[in-house]
Parts: structure tokens; sequence; C-alpha cells
């Protein structure tokens, strides 16, 4: 009976210390237990209704980008054919200059839309395999939030930025 009771008072004292522990650490150790926290919570599958919701947002984001690099040709080939100088005039070597400038700039935006448009269908065939939402280094679950910001994400933030570090 008295070891019971001597077995109890020193619990009491033990859980009594680690709250006035809990109390005096700042909020930095508060961030890294959250963190701890956040990474023993299971992860969770999406379900039918979500996948359903990120692929229409892909394909709408397919269908942009598909009328920008559309637009961005199309002018492509109206400046070409504006600079081409039919008049039987010179052309000056600034407004030749310039020209490919704007053809160069508008082929640099086309290649950029083109490389978009890859990640996008990558994305969808994600969707179809029913591995959308997982990041291709950790095979964690990428965070809703990310997922809304930018749909077509591969990876987890943590992962995209040691991506970029190297």
């Amino acid at each position: 009976m008295r070891n019971k009771r001597v077995r109890r008072k020193q619990a009491k004292k033990k859980s009594r210390k680690a709250v006035r522990k809990v109390r005096r650490t700042p909020n930095i150790k508060l961030e890294k237990l959250s963190k701890a926290i956040q990474k023993t919570v299971p992860a969770r599958k999406l379900d039918i209704k979500t996948l359903q919701f990120y692929k229409k947002t892909l394909l709408d984001v397919k269908e942009k980008i598909i009328g920008e690099i559309k637009q961005i040709s199309k002018d492509a080939v109206i400046s070409q054919k504006d600079s081409s100088g039919n008049s039987g005039h010179a052309l000056h070597m600034a407004d030749v200059a310039t020209d490919m400038y704007d053809r160069e700039f508008s082929l640099g935006l086309a290649s950029n839309d083109r490389e978009l448009l890859y990640k996008v269908e990558a994305a969808l065939q994600r969707i179809e395999n029913r591995t959308f939402g997982i990041c291709s280094e950790c095979s964690k679950f990428i965070p809703a939030v990310r997922l809304k910001a930018i749909p077509y994400a591969q990876t987890c933030l943590k992962c995209q930025e040691k991506l970029e570090s190297h």
C-alpha cells in the first residue's frame, strides 16, 4: 500500500515538472513539437470528389495554356509578315533587331508555356493513376494548400526547396 502512494507521488512530481518545463519552453520548441506531431499523423488518400475537383482545375489550366500558346504563335506569324517589308524599302537595323528580340521573347514565352503544359498533363496522368497529391521525392502527401495554389505540383514544399537549392 505504501509503495503505491510513493509511486503516485513520484508520478505526480514528474508530471508537474513536465508541465512546468513546457510552460517555460519558448515557442521555437513548441513549433518543433507541432512538426513532430504532424509527422506522426497518418496520411490520407484523396477521395474521388477531391480528385475530380483537381482534374477540373487542371483541365481549365490546360485550356488556358493552349490558348496562350496559340495566341503567341499567331502574334509571331503576324509580326513576321509585317516586318518582312513588302514596301520595297530597306529596313533599319534597329527595327530588325527589335523585331528579332520580340520574336525571341515570344518563343521563350511559348517554350515556358509548353513546359507548364507538360507538367499539367503529367498531373492529369497522376490523377488517373491515383498517385496525385503524393510527393515524387519523399512519397508523403502534398498539403492541400500547395495543391490549390499549384495544382500540377509534383513535390512537397520541403523537397522542392531541396531541389532548388542544388
